[in-house]
């Protein structure tokens, strides 16, 4: 097993049950969806497995985590096994109560969404009135008990124009990080294809992004699904002659690489289903019949994406291939085939052009 094919964080869907039903949706979570069906003890077993190939960073996710009743006890179990355990909230069900659970079981860090600066936008996009002042509600929270937790915020059409107020919001409350995600249409997603933000703009919100970054120093910036910023920072710092050295963080998935779907990273789904990444549907193999390192060092679908040379389209072609990878998850939504070149990509390899 190659070195740089380490898992270094996982998320794990703990359900697909969750009190909102957000646009985007990756599993198409509302209150009726399934649980899951790996138990407390199932749970425990997989953190085991787990730990025989790495200790990486482990994300409780769903859905939305805080409906599962055996969530800390879980979480505290990972903890001790030696994880980074982490959680993933929408932060309407933060409590104090919930927040002194969060210290007992030791989870370093907390996830919340932020998908706009007021409630009108947020609560549109997350399609239940309260969302928005659930998450700045949780935020106060975690500062009041001394939570460290960082800002995920979704992009569309319907909402790209308050990026830059969303990302001014985000620093106000006191977020370690904020993250912004260009939406992968898969689950509730593929119902909102029209509403992508077109390769161009994605293109423009990059260049934005670095502009931010480069001057940043309170809060740690990072585009996510959005591997093409690993061939635009480069790109930039070399027209402008600097070297921009970019902010890590402690629970980050490690490397200056754009796509690492089965890379460093994966989803383990309710069902025990492993994938490449969170936002992709195809499985790699399932760890409730085989192990989880077995599934990770063994899979053909992680063998195929972490095989560049076979890239296709301009992704096959590009000189940024091993910074960048397009994103893979987006190119199977889009063209059917997670090997093809990524679909929202403005840029055209220096190979091709001399090629005309």
């Amino acid at each position: 097993m190659e070195k740089e094919f380490i898992p270094k964080w996982i998320a794990w869907e703990s359900t697909r049950r969750c009190n909102l039903e957000c646009v985007h949706c990756r599993c198409s979570s509302d209150m009726s969806a399934a649980e899951g069906d790996l138990s407390t003890e199932e749970a425990k077993t997989l953190i085991d497995d787990i730990c025989e190939l790495s200790t990486p960073v482990m994300v409780l996710s769903g859905g939305e985590p805080l409906l599962r009743k055996d969530i800390f006890e879980i979480a505290r179990y990972g903890t001790e096994k030696g994880l980074r355990m982490c959680m993933a909230t929408n932060g309407v069900l933060v409590t104090d109560e919930v927040c002194e659970k969060m210290k007992e079981a030791d989870i370093k860090m907390v996830s919340l969404s932020l998908d706009g600066p007021t409630a009108e936008i947020h609560d549109n996009f997350r399609q239940s009135p309260g969302a928005f002042d659930g998450t700045l509600r949780a935020a106060e929270l975690f500062k009041k008990h001394g939570i460290k937790f960082l800002v995920n915020s979704s992009f569309t059409k319907r909402n790209q124009s308050s990026i830059a107020d969303t990302f001014k919001l985000a620093k106000s409350i006191g977020a370690t990080a904020w993250y912004m995600f260009m939406i992968v249409p898969t689950g509730r997603g593929e119902d909102i294809m029209s509403e992508l933000i077109s390769k161009e703009d994605y293109e423009e919100l990059l260049k934005w992004h670095y502009e931010q970054e480069k001057h940043e120093d309170e809060i740690l910036m990072r585009p996510t699904c959005a591997p093409h910023y690993y061939r635009v920072v480069p790109q930039m710092a070399k027209a402008e002659g600097v070297k921009f050295e970019r902010r890590s963080l402690t629970f980050s998935t490690g490397g200056g690489k754009g796509c690492i779907a089965a890379q460093t990273i994966c989803l383990i789904d309710c069902f025990g289903d492993v994938k490449p990444c969170s936002y992709f549907p195809m499985s790699a193999g399932n760890v409730k019949k085989e192990k989880f390192k077995d599934i990770w060092e063994n899979s053909p679908l992680f063998k195929d994406l972490r095989n560049f040379k076979e890239y296709k389209g301009k992704c096959g072609s590009c000189e940024f291939i091993n910074v960048c990878g397009g994103c893979r998850a987006r190119a199977y939504a889009v063209s059917g085939d997670y090997m093809e070149e990524e679909p929202f990509c403005d840029y055209i390899p220096v190979r091709l052009t001399r090629g005309k």
